[in-house]
Order: C-alpha cells, then sequence, then structure tokens
C-alpha cells in the first residue's frame, strides 16, 4: 500500500556544485589551451540548467550555444553525445530525435558527470573538432576522477 505522506515518495539526489563545476571549466580549458585550441565550455545540472560557463578568448561565438546543447544532451540521456552521431544520420535508429528539441546535440563533446554511479551534471565543450572537443571534456572528467 502506498504511503499517505509526501515526504515518503520523494527520491534524493546530488547535483553538482558551483565549485566543481567552476574546477570542470578549468581543467577543460587547461586542456584545450594544451592542444592551443579556443573552445566554449557549459557545466549543467542534473537537470541540465547551466551552472557555470566560459567562453576562451578567441572561441567562436557560436560555440557557447552548441557547448551548452552538448552538456544538456548529455545529461537528458545519460550518454556521451557522440554516441549519437551515427544514429542520428538519415537511415539511423535515431534518424529524426535531434530534431524534436533545438537544444539537443548530437556531435561529440558532450559527457554526463556521475559519481559513484549517480548522475550528477553534463559537460560540453565546441569550438575545435569534435574529437577535440571530446578529448578535451574526457581529460578533465578523468582528472576529476568522475565514474
Amino acid at each position: 500500500m502506498p504511503s499517505e505522506r509526501a515526504a515518503d515518495g520523494l527520491i534524493q539526489s546530488r547535483r553538482i556544485s558551483l565549485e566543481l563545476a567552476l574546477a570542470v571549466l578549468d581543467r577543460v580549458r587547461a586542456e584545450a589551451a594544451a592542444r592551443d585550441l579556443a573552445l566554449a565550455i557549459a557545466v549543467v545540472d542534473d537537470a541540465g540548467q547551466v551552472v557555470a560557463s566560459q567562453r576562451m578568448d578567441g572561441a567562436a561565438l557560436g560555440a557557447m550555444q552548441l557547448a551548452v546543447g552538448k552538456a544538456y544532451t548529455s545529461v537528458l540521456w545519460g550518454m556521451p553525445t557522440g554516441e549519437f552521431t551515427q544514429s542520428t544520420q538519415p537511415g539511423g535508429d535515431d534518424w529524426g530525435w535531434n530534431t524534436t528539441d533545438p537544444r539537443i546535440v548530437v556531435y561529440a563533446g558532450g559527457l554526463p558527470l556521475l559519481v559513484g554511479g549517480e548522475l550528477v551534471g553534463g559537460v560540453g565543450a565546441s569550438g575545435g573538432t569534435p574529437a577535440d572537443d571530446a578529448a578535451c571534456v574526457e581529460a578533465a572528467v578523468r582528472s576529476l576522477q568522475f565514474d
């Protein structure tokens, strides 16, 4: 029988703090600088809302929208955004899915942030090639010991 108290039906969750989001930005920025790249970087919470973002000097003006979209997409599906690049092409299993929400970006460079298997946020970067963007966020996530 279901509980009659609303508090018994709540689910606890954790989300990324501003301090940790800023650390993620710092690590992505450092990796981008080491590769001589200028990226836009965004960190979102577990609901896909921006916690922190930065656009490096010289990064394309349009890169921020893509960085936010990559972070958002990685949280929505709990997967790296590059996982959808092929499946969303014509004839792919997910063809058309990425047109259902203009915030969805299916290029590599977005990763979910997991701690102990729990989704706490996401990070996205844009401004290099998709492979470069992905390498920078992967290095940051690895260095901060996310799952």
